[in-house]
């Protein structure tokens, strides 16, 4: 039998939640613009999930969500289980995911009947298709060189980026040469940025 672990739906100011201090998930800007699109379509229909601990709700699901939400009310399942439990909840909730395959040809039947109104939707869409994991890389871990020597690349990447496409062509990185967050193109990124790297 199958325990039933969900004490209770209950909505509560997200900045009230506690971050988890385990938490190993760390979000890019794609990814929070691609959700704060996704919330400004259509709203909240999912919860974040949190435990009762004596310092109060501690996140073990959303953590992005409730970042996003500050002092806004976010449903929250409350769930009754030990703190080496939200553990194992916390290191396999999204690997699990993860583990699902596609089928491409129902993901685009179901991706040509819709349409997003905000670019970073389609963007996180995109790499989908394409079979990526993380619409944009994560450098963030890498340290980067002088500050001469990322004012130069600054300037050499605000040249080099300046004359191209439309503002809605535009996509953030990160810099992999200076760990630096820059604005391109996804065309330009694809062709020069990633081959630099």
């Amino acid at each position: 039998m199958i325990r039933d672990r969900i004490q209770e739906l209950r909505r509560v100011t997200a900045s009230e939640l506690r971050i988890n201090p385990k938490n190993w998930r760390r979000h890019p800007p794609a990814q929070e613009n691609a959700l704060r699109a996704v919330l400004g379509e259509i709203g909240f229909a999912d919860a974040v999930i949190c435990r009762e601990t004596p310092e109060g709700l501690e996140l073990i699901d959303g953590h992005l969500r409730q970042e996003v939400m500050g002092d806004q009310e976010v449903p929250v399942l409350i769930v009754d289980v030990t703190e080496e439990e939200a553990a194992k909840m916390l290191v396999t909730l999204d690997p699990l995911a993860m583990m699902a395959h596609t089928d491409q040809d129902k993901l685009l039947e179901l991706l040509t009947s819709m349409n997003f109104e905000d670019r970073a939707v389609d963007d996180m869409l995109e790499a989908l298709v394409n079979g990526e994991r993380n619409p944009m890389p994560d450098w963030s871990h890498i340290e980067g060189p002088s500050d001469a020597d990322i004012a130069n690349r600054t300037e050499e990447l605000g040249e080099q980026y300046s004359r191209i496409g439309t503002l809605g062509e535009y996509l953030d990185l990160v810099c992999p040469e200076c760990a630096t967050e820059f604005s391109v193109s996804r065309h330009e990124l694809t062709r020069d940025h990633a081959a630099d790297s």
